[in-house]
């Protein structure tokens, strides 16, 4: 892994967040842009409902810039719908140059290393980038219709109804994107697909311990080390792992998993998951904290489990990405 560290750090230069009901109950109560009123969002369905988080939390990041559609030179977006449809339809109405990607869990923090490589070079001044998931609708899609009201598993996450959108810039006022790193597909055999945490774990830490090894840096030199979305299985084992190659992470890291929902209180077994739950955390309560001056310098680690239905089905291992963002204000 190599680290790309920015001569001319690009800055961010709004953030918007958009959370579904039991999200708004939770210890983040109040923090977000706009809340759902029901999580169908007037739609007629859940994936319907998503590209509507999408297309508002998306332009509403660009009116707090000040910014028109126009002055976007790039929009980069995903979910975790097939074909990332929810994102597709949610800004089709723009016509903004438009790259979808997929990077499960870790789609927000890939989309702010692009956006961020996008700005700092000739071909860009302004980069948008956002991401989405919808509980019902991956549910849907991944595991069973939500009538069949099957058991979880103490180890399954709860995928966060949300979305976040920020504006990448490379002028103006903001939080620095300092550097970022691209991580490495790593895949130690998990299959339980009910156990994402421990599919992930792996690709965090090697994130982690390759990003302070390069940089020299210490753990300890910032505010908020925050993976997202490893939850507390996941979160356990990165410890672990990164302890037992010299990293030690101490009370500065947790994860957006853990974040966005209280586990004692709230239904959500080990945590939150899914694209829209780091994207959320991170413009709901991490970058307002930056502004605020709680949070000088965060590390903020998108974690995604690359996997399908399909997959699942040929009984296919559970392969991890993570990728790196370095935050300072």
């Amino acid at each position: 892994m190599s680290v790309i560290s920015f001569e001319n750090p690009p800055i961010i230069k709004s953030f918007a967040s958009i959370a579904g009901q039991k999200e708004s109950k939770g210890p983040l109560k109040g923090l977000f842009d706009v809340t759902l009123n029901d999580d169908l969002a007037g739609k007629e369905s859940f994936e319907k409902a998503e590209s509507e988080m999408v297309k508002t939390v998306v332009n509403l990041a660009f009116q707090k810039a000040d910014f028109m559609a126009t002055d976007i030179d790039y929009l980069i977006g995903g979910d975790l719908l097939n074909q990332c449809s929810a994102s597709t339809f949610g800004v089709r109405d723009l016509k903004v140059p438009f790259l979808g990607i997929y990077g499960a869990c870790s789609t927000m923090a890939q989309g702010i290393v692009l956006s961020s490589v996008l700005a700092t070079s000739s071909y860009a001044k302004n980069v948008a980038c956002f991401a989405s998931s919808h509980f019902c609708a991956a549910e849907k899609q991944f595991r069973y219709p939500l009538e069949y009201g099957g058991q979880r598993a103490k180890t399954c996450q709860w995928t966060v109804t949300g979305a976040g959108s920020l504006v990448v810039s490379t002028f103006g006022n903001g939080v620095k994107i300092k550097s970022a790193s691209v991580g490495k597909i790593c895949d130690l055999g998990i299959t339980d697909s009910n156990n994402m945490g421990a599919a992930m774990a792996p690709s965090a830490t090697r994130t982690l311990v390759d990003f302070f090894n390069e940089t020299g840096k210490d753990p300890n030199e910032y505010d908020l080390i925050v993976t997202g979305d490893l939850a507390y299985e996941g979160v356990k084992l990165t410890r672990e792992l990164a302890a037992q190659e010299g990293v030690f992470l101490g009370k500065n890291y947790t994860d957006c998993g853990l974040i966005i929902y209280d586990r004692e209180k709230q239904d959500v077994h080990a945590g939150g998951s899914g694209c829209g739950c780091s994207a959320v955390v991170l413009t709901s309560f991490i970058l307002p904290r930056m502004l605020a001056g709680v949070y000088k310098k965060v590390i903020f680690v998108g974690t995604g489990a690359l996997m399908s239905p399909t997959t699942v089905l040929q009984k296919e291992s559970i392969p991890g990405i993570a990728h790196l963002v370095e935050l300072e204000y």
